[in-house]
């Protein structure tokens, strides 16, 4: 048995995106409304690839509900597609910046707890 599978099927970064992919979505939103696809072509153009949220939809639905981004509006493309374009709202700016700070302190402590090798 390895390690991955006493976790019953998630990884470390499976849990560790969970926790993250609100404030990462958030972030792609902070210069302007933008599209589910569109998000994810910039997080695959930022990372090289490395980065990737294939369920991308179940986050923005629930930063919705949560009331921290909004439908911008609704546009039809060239090849008759519906794309929604959502939008920080007042209160995911300031939730961001919280999430942000709070990511920062967490990232301190692990550090100071967890004998991480040195990156070059």
């Amino acid at each position: 048995m390895n390690a991955n599978e006493t976790t019953r099927g998630h990884s470390f970064e499976d849990y560790f995106k969970r926790a993250v992919n609100p404030m990462v979505v958030m972030s792609l939103l902070l210069e302007r409304p933008k599209y589910a696809y569109e998000m994810t072509q910039e997080l695959k153009d930022k990372t090289n690839g490395e980065y990737t949220m294939p369920l991308l939809y179940p986050v923005l639905y629930r930063l919705q509900k949560q009331g921290f981004i909004e439908e911008a509006e609704k546009l039809i493309s060239e090849n008759n597609r519906v794309r929604n374009y959502y939008r920080l709202t007042p209160l995911g700016r300031q939730h961001l910046e919280e999430m942000k700070q709070e990511y920062i302190q967490l990232c301190r402590h692990v550090e100071d707890l967890v004998d991480l090798p040195e990156t070059t």
